[in-house]
């Protein structure tokens, strides 16, 4: 039976997913939020609605699990616009997600309608038969409309339509356009982009921004989006090319010759180090022996600020400003609530390589009763134009996929990013995602690099240990695998 498939394919999941819940939205919503999830919320209420593009007054009851506060917006903004439709929302923490959404399978709950997840999750959600086929409903109609790379996560690996995306999350470099101009003597960002065209020119920039007082990173961790696109496997062997060890001697470079300001993705001083300067924790202090409290806990918390700002001083006296940080689209908002007086001295430029991380793929729960109402539903969150546009502004700048929507917008300004048109840059981004490369065994895999990187850069293991340790990992993972060593 097919529900007997989720246990071991989503449990996985639980340690994968991304510490930002990977969407956008207004205020610290699912697009770029740090995971500082609430636990589970529910909303509901009752009001007539029409669905996008029907012909008639729908009725009926809805309910939806979603990893994304977003979907609680377009819940409301649905039962608004139709009369007659129920609608129950709970938002999930997206560590608790995958576990709710199995046990619920488990025992067979068929009032679940819409389902969503990250791009990280889909594959194991597809082979588990949890969406329901979307092409049932003249899905593949509306091919041509989303950007191509979203309308591809979408599918299985039969080309089953299973879900869609209201957002792309391309990823991009966000630089300080002043520091660009002191430093640099320039700022746009196809000049910027240039400082960032590949791993050497990376350290190159490095090294000259910290000459000038600067870091060039918040963390070496600004560069994961970047390790560029080539396959894990293929024909069947596991496959790490030149691109992948070079990656790991520029994050090598970058954490031992102090070029960053150590701060951590969603810690105290990864914010702190978008609105001015922060406190460098550099490799030796990174190495160092923390004091700790009766528990045996680091007195110094990053990943609480007020700790960290009452004792950070104990441990490094030096600071400085971060020029860049990358991030996928939904950093747009990110930045923008952080940002503090810096706001318009921002700009986004690509990197050394396309790519994209986060966003919620919504689809129909394969148990639900209510499918043609839960279509409705998705159409109206990701098909209609007047909704993505109502979402654009209720987001105040997340990034939709709807490209009729992003081409009306093409010419919108964005202030905080010095008056640059961000919805154009994200499409050109969007554009050159390369799917082709994608596997079911990339997420794991990508893990294993992961670890043996970070046991390079910190002195933990040599190069030739730590790249040893990954094939034997990888190989005692998938034992199906052909490695060439």
């Amino acid at each position: 039976m097919k529900l007997k498939k989720l246990t071991a394919l989503l449990l996985a999941g639980i340690m994968t997913l991304s510490l930002a819940a990977c969407g956008g939205g207004s205020g610290e919503s699912s697009s770029g939020d740090s995971p500082e999830s609430k636990g589970d919320s529910a909303s509901e209420s009752t009001a007539d609605t029409s669905g996008a593009e029907s012909s008639g007054e729908l009725s009926g009851k809805l309910t939806v699990w979603t990893l994304a506060a977003d979907l609680e917006q377009f819940a409301d903004k649905f039962k608004e616009e139709n009369p007659g439709v129920e609608m129950e929302v709970v938002v999930i923490a997206p560590d608790d997600y995958p576990t709710k959404v199995e046990t619920a399978l488990l025992g067979g709950d068929s009032s679940v309608d819409i389902i969503v997840g990250e791009p990280k999750m889909l594959q194991s959600m597809y082979e588990a038969e949890l969406f329901a086929n979307l092409d049932d409903f003249g899905a593949q109609d509306y091919e041509g409309k989303i950007v191509d790379y979203v309308w591809q996560v979408g599918k299985d690996n039969e080309g089953i339509q299973r879900a869609i995306s209201y957002q792309i999350t391309p990823i991009g470099f966000f630089y300080r356009r002043d520091i660009a101009d002191k430093v640099f003597g320039y700022s746009d960002p196809e000049s910027v982009g240039k400082l960032f065209a590949d791993y050497d020119t990376i350290i190159e920039t490095g090294k000259t921004l910290k000459d000038a007082g600067y870091r060039v990173f918040a963390s070496d961790g600004e560069t994961q989006h970047f390790k560029g696109q080539s396959s894990w496997v293929v024909d069947g062997a596991l496959n790490v090319d030149q691109q992948r060890y070079d990656f790991m001697d520029l994050a090598t470079e970058l954490y031992q010759q102090d070029l960053t300001a150590y701060a951590t993705q969603w810690t105290a001083p990864w914010y702190q180090a978008m609105s001015g300067p922060v406190p460098i924790l550099n490799a030796e202090i990174q190495g160092g022996v923390w004091d700790t409290d009766e528990n045996g806990d680091p007195l110094l918390n990053v990943w609480d600020e007020e700790n960290f700002n009452a004792n950070v001083e104990n441990y490094s006296s030096e600071t400085a400003e971060v020029f860049a940080f990358g991030l996928p689209a939904w950093g747009v908002l990110t930045l923008r609530d952080n940002v503090g007086e810096t706001a318009g001295s921002w700009g986004v430029c690509s990197g050394p390589s396309y790519g994209y991380d986060g966003g919620t793929y919504i689809g129909i729960s394969d148990l639900s009763e209510n499918k043609e109402l839960a279509w409705e539903f998705v159409k109206f969150c990701t098909l209609n134009e007047e909704v993505a546009d109502w979402w654009i502004e209720a987001s105040e700048g997340d990034t939709v996929s709807l490209l009729s929507a992003l081409e009306k917008h093409a010419e919108d300004e964005n202030e905080t990013y010095g008056g640059q048109k961000l919805y154009k840059f994200w499409l050109e981004q969007a554009e050159g995602i390369n799917l082709s490369n994608v596997t079911e065994y990339d997420k794991a895999i990508d893990a294993a690099w992961t670890n043996a990187v970070t046991a390079v850069k910190t002195g933990e293991k040599t190069k030739e240990d730590a790249i040893a340790g990954f094939y034997d990992e990888v190989a005692a993972t998938y034992p199906d695998l052909e490695i060439n060593r």
